[in-house]
């Protein structure tokens, strides 16, 4: 077992790559991932490496913390994911660098409509946007989004965060507070990850991709 949370998601992000090598693009973007199945089964999986966003990320000193199922995997999950979402603070001072880590990894980005948006500060001030890149895409969200009872600035306080012998940081949401939010989002595949970061016995996944992506 790797114990080091980058470079679990170094081998996380090959598997997913792996699994998804000869898989036929179907057009289905990490907005359109199954309920059950997750971004593993959309385009997304295809060429996925997060690693060129976090590297521009931290070149940039943006302070954006990793939620979503990469902060799962860093805690250990054995679940493969196709996406990378992030929290910021969104803070106007701070939009800047993080739109030039954005344009420099090339990713475009969509309102929660999936009309297109220019890489620039201002549309980065909305709650949620979608962001595309060649090797990674996900959300991008602010405390402005409505959370229910989750208090997101919270998350941003209680992240953790790994450093790599590079150098390299990036900043993800602790077991705890992902624990709280996959339970309050609720879906098959948040309450089954929440139970594996709980110690609890994952069901099945394994199976159910193997048999989803035969020919």
């Amino acid at each position: 077992m790797i114990d080091e949370p980058l470079e679990r998601l170094r081998a996380a992000a090959r598997r997913t790559r792996e699994m998804a090598l000869n898989r036929a693009s179907t057009g289905l973007g990490h907005q359109d991932a199954d309920d059950d199945i997750g971004t593993i089964g959309t385009d997304g999986a295809l060429g996925f490496d997060p690693f060129p966003l976090l590297e521009a990320l931290h070149h940039h000193g943006v302070r954006a913390v990793v939620i979503g199922q990469v902060a799962g995997i860093m805690h250990g999950s054995t679940e493969p994911t196709g996406d990378l979402d992030l929290l910021w603070d969104g803070a106007p001072a701070n939009a800047p660098a993080l739109a030039a880590a954005l344009t420099s990894v090339g990713a475009r980005l969509a309102d929660e409509a999936g009309d297109p948006l220019p890489t620039r500060p201002e549309s980065l001030l909305r709650p949620k946007v979608q962001f595309t890149s060649p090797a990674a895409g996900g959300d991008c969200c602010t405390p402005a989004l409505p959370w229910g009872d989750l208090r997101p600035t919270e998350f941003l306080d209680h992240a953790v965060t790994a450093v790599d012998p590079g150098g390299l940081e990036v900043h993800y949401v602790c077991r705890e507070d992902l624990i709280r939010m996959r339970r309050a989002i609720g879906r098959p595949k948040d309450l089954r990850r929440a139970a594996e970061l709980c110690g609890g016995i994952r069901p099945g996944l394994t199976t159910v991709l193997s048999s989803r992506d035969s020919p």
